[in-house]
């Protein structure tokens, strides 16, 4: 038992960056954020024993990050998320310092799988990850994440036309 403790705390410490930038997602509240993550980690304790190995343990740990975070969601509907999205779960991608503001509004607003593709992709995971953590074809985030950067330009392009 305690060898089984040591290796789920192991597993935690070395991809409680994920966990944590997917709090964020979901939650502008630090609070929040904090209540998330402890419910994530007791799901990954409470199931820990069903991890067959069949995927990377970080491939699980997303899986049953992002299905409490979807259930603790949809307990929490009637709450609404204002528009101070941790903004250090964006990453600089070659933009003004001004639109990160910009950027973590539409992330916000992206559909559950979007936005799970785009915080994906701002950790550094490759397509082919991001399809196995997500139970999609590579193509499927692929197209989808096209579609969101083509949404984010558009964005950005009139968000700079309208200063002028």
């Amino acid at each position: 038992m305690e060898l089984q403790k040591q290796n789920f705390i192991r597993i935690i410490n070395s991809n409680q960056g994920i966990v944590k930038s997917l709090c964020k997602a979901y939650y502008t509240s630090h609070d929040d954020q904090k209540d998330a993550f402890q419910d994530i980690v007791l799901q990954l304790w409470k199931s820990f024993d069903t991890f067959r190995g069949d995927s990377e343990i970080s491939t699980w740990v997303y899986r049953v990050s992002l299905n409490t975070l979807l259930a603790k969601a949809r307990k929490d509907r009637n709450k609404i998320m204002t528009e101070s999205l941790a903004l250090d779960l964006i990453k600089p991608i070659a933009m003004v310092d001004g639109d990160r503001e910009l950027l973590a509004l539409v992330i916000q607003s992206l559909k559950d799988i979007d936005k799970a593709i785009v915080i994906l992709y701002l950790e550094g995971y490759k397509n082919k990850e991001i399809s196995q953590m997500l139970s999609i074809t590579p193509t499927n985030v692929s197209t989808r994440l096209n579609r969101v950067k083509s949404e984010l330009k558009a964005k950005f392009k009139n968000h700079c036309h309208e200063l002028r």
